[in-house]
C-alpha cells in the first residue's frame, strides 16, 4: 500500500500556470495566466472552463494598440450595434502590479472609470502596441504621463519588443500569449466603423488546457518529451481533469 502511494505521488506533480488556447477567425495563440494576479486567473479559468466565451467577438479594434472582446452580448449582437457594456453582475478586485506591464501579446482585463480601477469580469484585451524610440518614450513621458518617468525595464521592454507603456498602472495585466502572437496583428488590421467595432464578425473560442496538457506543453518548453505513455494515462485516472 506504501509503495502504491509512493508510486501515486510521482504523478501527481500540478503544473506551474494555467494555459489557455484561443481560436479566433485569424488565427490561433496559447495563453499563459500570471500567478501574480490570482483573482483574475481564477476567474478567467471560470469563464473558459463554463465556455463564456464561446463565438463571442473581439468588438473593438484599434490598430497599433489593442483588440477587445469578452462582451456576452456581442454572441448574437445585430450589425451596428453598440457593444462593450455587456459583463457580469460582479467586478474584480484591481492587481496591478508594476513588474506586469503592457508588453505585446499581453491580456489586460478592461474596466470603466471606477476609482479603484476594479476589472470587468469578463472583458479583456490583448495588446499589440507598437515599438517606440527613446525620443518617442521622452516624449511620452512628458506629455501623456504628465511627467511621470518610466523605469529602465519599461524603457528596456518598449523600446524591443513594444507594446502600450501608458496603460501601466491603471489596467490589470494577467497573462500573456505565449504562442500566436502574430494573429494580434492580423485582428488588429481589420476595417472598423466608427465605434472601431470590426465590419466583419470576428468570433473567438477558447479551451483550458488540462492537467496533462499543461504538464506536457511545460516538460516540452523545457525540452523534455510529452509524457503519453499507459503509467501515465493509468495515474492521470486518479487526478480532476482540470487543477
Amino acid at each position: 500500500m506504501l509503495g502504491m502511494f509512493l508510486v501515486t505521488g510521482a504523478w501527481a506533480k500540478t503544473p506551474q500556470y494555467h494555459y489557455v488556447s484561443i481560436t479566433t477567425d485569424k488565427g490561433a495563440c496559447l495563453l499563459k495566466l500570471y500567478n501574480e494576479t490570482p483573482k483574475h486567473r481564477d476567474n478567467f479559468v471560470k469563464l473558459v472552463k463554463e465556455g463564456y466565451y464561446e463565438d463571442l467577438m473581439f468588438h473593438r479594434v484599434i490598430q497599433n494598440f489593442m483588440v477587445q472582446g469578452g462582451d456576452p452580448n456581442s454572441r448574437y449582437a445585430a450589425q451596428k450595434q453598440s457593444l462593450g457594456d455587456g459583463g457580469p453582475d460582479y467586478k474584480i478586485p484591481a492587481e496591478i502590479q508594476e513588474g506586469l506591464m503592457h508588453k505585446k501579446g499581453t491580456i489586460g482585463a478592461a474596466r470603466d472609470d471606477n476609482p479603484a480601477k476594479q476589472s470587468s469580469a469578463s472583458q479583456f484585451y490583448l495588446v499589440q502596441g507598437r515599438v517606440f524610440s527613446s525620443a518617442s518614450l521622452d516624449s511620452l513621458e512628458e506629455f501623456r504621463l504628465k511627467g511621470k518617468k518610466l523605469t529602465a525595464q519599461q524603457r528596456e521592454l518598449y523600446s524591443t519588443i513594444g507594446g502600450a507603456p501608458h496603460l501601466d498602472g491603471n489596467y490589470t495585466v494577467f497573462g500573456e500569449l505565449l504562442q500566436g502572437v502574430e494573429t494580434i496583428d492580423k485582428l488588429a488590421v481589420v476595417e472598423t466603423d466608427e465605434r472601431d467595432r470590426p465590419l466583419e464578425d470576428v468570433r473567438m473560442s477558447m479551451k483550458l488546457l488540462t492537467r496533462r496538457e499543461a504538464l506536457n506543453l511545460e516538460r516540452e518548453m523545457e525540452g523534455l518529451s510529452p509524457k503519453t505513455g499507459f503509467l501515465t494515462k493509468f495515474f492521470d485516472l486518479f487526478h480532476s481533469r482540470y487543477y
